[in-house]
């Protein structure tokens, strides 16, 4: 069975940087909670607004994309698909576009008059949906590559929330935590098991879309729990990843332990709340949890590029030696769960 591979990846950040004691300092009223404590967000990038040089999210997903196709062995017009995953989609400054797609404005910039264009929506798993979707076309021989992208200004819903936050519980607590963003993947068929994407699963379960309001909490402090802080409702909303990667691995005759994950990335909606998820799925799965890699305290949640500004940040970096095999987390509004294994050796930054 063919498998394909993560081939190229790239990324756009912002060069203005906001800290979260400057975001705080602009609520009307003193907050009665500490952001960076309970989120380990200690500051994020902001899009430039500047009339003459404004970057809205096609501009974000542009660069991000034009830094992936810079490392790949493919040029534009050789790509078969674009599949653009973006939550936001801005162009021309502060304008939003449903149609055309933001798949075929990217396509078309770019010069890939050959792709396929399509976008997807699906919350902060976006560019996994995106990825989940591309490999099965490279799997099954629909195409040959593809490039999933998004850019995300998603900032203006924490200029929003400072103007109209105005008690510790509201419903816009969650909206401190963004950054803005652009990521690119490029996708192809794997040649061997140095670079491969071994399996990648995603589920929906909207009977627990009610837990997907991030709230602050004191009955775990530092913690960023979800609506009415029931002990058993975040552990189902968190359960979710393990049941289902169990099952998964069940059906192949594996386990969690034997699948050796060098390091797991999880969304970055929290940097204490992983160590949470983390536990409760050493308990479900009878297995230590690998080392996480996370960017939430520079980056805050970047929705739907958050898995791979932490891959492209920490290949830059150089933390991820060649043939590491990563896990990815996705955790969404929805809400959608799943799980991406993935052995890496040649994708470079």
């Amino acid at each position: 069975m063919s498998h394909s591979r993560f081939e190229s990846i790239g990324a756009y950040l912002p060069s203005n940087i906001v800290s979260t004691d400057e975001l705080i300092s602009r609520l009307k009223e003193t907050p009665a909670f500490d952001l960076e404590k309970i989120t380990g967000i200690k500051e994020r990038r902001v899009h430039d607004t500047r009339p003459e040089s404004y970057e809205d999210s096609l501009t974000l997903a542009l660069k991000a994309a034009d830094d992936c196709l810079s490392r790949s062995r493919y040029g534009a017009a050789e790509l078969d698909v674009i599949i653009s995953t973006s939550i936001t989609r801005s162009k021309d400054a502060t304008r939003m576009y449903m149609e055309p797609s933001f798949a075929s404005f990217i396509g078309k910039q770019l010069g890939a008059t050959k792709a396929i264009t399509f976008d997807v929506s699906n919350a902060c798993a976006g560019m996994l949906t995106g990825t989940y979707i591309l490999d099965r076309m490279i799997r099954s021989g629909v195409v040959r590559n593809g490039l999933v992208v998004s850019g995300e200004a998603i900032t203006p819903i924490a200029e929003t929330a400072v103007e109209e936050i105005s008690e510790k519980y509201d419903l816009q607590f969650a909206s401190l935590s963004v950054g803005d963003s652009g990521c690119a993947v490029v996708l192809d068929e794997a040649v061997d098991d140095a670079d491969k994407i071994h399996y990648i699963e995603l589920l929906t379960a909207a009977e627990h879309s009610h837990l997907c309001l991030g709230m602050p909490s004191d009955k775990t402090p530092g913690v960023a729990l979800y609506t009415d802080n029931r002990k058993m409702h975040n552990e189902a909303r968190f359960m979710l990843w393990p049941d289902a990667q169990r099952s998964f691995l069940e059906q192949r005759e594996s386990t969690f332990a034997q699948e050796n994950f060098d390091y797991i990335i999880h969304h970055q909606f929290g940097a204490a709340a992983v160590p949470y998820a983390n536990a409760i799925a050493a308990r479900e799965f009878g297995a230590a949890m690998p080392p996480d890699l996370n960017v939430i305290h520079k980056y805050g949640n970047t929705s739907t590029t958050s898995h791979f500004i932490v891959l492209h940040d920490q290949l830059g970096d150089q933390n991820i030696a060649a043939g590491s095999k990563l896990l990815m987390v996705p955790a969404a509004s929805g809400v959608v769960a799943g799980f991406l294994s993935t052995t890496i050796s040649s994708l470079k930054v």
